[in-house]
């Protein structure tokens, strides 16, 4: 296998300092950090910069976009480099999503070292790499649920919950416009817009307008 010219693309400086390090110390496998980049816009920018770039390593949670989007805008552009997401979540849904997107592989930040080395090598060698224990469809064919609903789930978990229009309805929600002036604004009947309203409070777990702004600021949802 030939040179392998990477870019890692986290928003955890530190995690992505340990990963440099570790391929440093790798002697098996001739792979090269040539970046570091903490969102989508500047790995854009690196990648138009650098044309080199075998080798994308992508977490899900970008500050400044959802991953899962910024993967087929990666493969629009720069068809022939290879995306391995290198994340937290292990949900099947994202997995699925992730290589439907265009991802070449997945995997979690707690799989163990070699098997991430294997990955490369695999991803490298044009195949598609899934880490072991994710699942691209629920397990046994059953409806996967986490029993109590956490409180904690971070932005990126919660934004996977509304639709396109639901973000679009609630970003001027935030902007404290009335059902009317929404429907306008999209394009839709007041109906529909107090519809997607209700289905927005109800997937986030307000109950009323108040705390929904206040919950899409607090979270950066919009």
């Amino acid at each position: 296998m030939s040179g392998i010219n990477s870019v890692i693309v986290d928003k955890q400086s530190i995690f992505r300092a340990g990963l440099r390090a570790y391929f440093e110390g790798v002697q098996s496998l001739p792979l090269k950090v040539t970046g570091e980049e903490s969102t989508a816009e500047g790995l854009l920018l690196f990648l138009h910069k650098n044309l080199d770039t075998d080798l994308i390593f992508l977490d899900l949670n970008l500050p400044d976009q959802d991953g899962l989007e910024l993967i087929p805008e990666i493969r629009k552009q720069f068809r022939n480099i290879k995306i391995f997401v290198l994340t937290s979540y292990s949900d099947y849904k994202f997995v699925g999503q992730a290589l439907k997107n265009g991802a070449d592989g997945y995997i979690l930040k707690s799989n163990e070292p070699e098997e991430l080395l294997t990955g490369i090598e695999e991803i490298m060698s044009g195949h598609t790499f899934i880490a072991k224990g994710l699942h691209i469809t629920p397990p046994n064919g059953k409806r996967l649920t986490s029993g109590k609903k956490s409180i904690y789930e971070d932005r990126f978990v919660i934004k996977q919950k509304l639709t396109n229009r639901e973000h679009e309805v609630l970003e001027l929600i935030t902007q404290a416009k009335n059902n009317k002036e929404i429907a306008k604004e999209l394009y839709i009947s007041d109906q529909t817009v107090g519809v997607h309203r209700k289905n927005i409070m109800r997937k986030l777990g307000v109950r009323n307008t108040i705390n929904l702004i206040k919950f899409a600021l607090e979270n950066q949802l919009v």
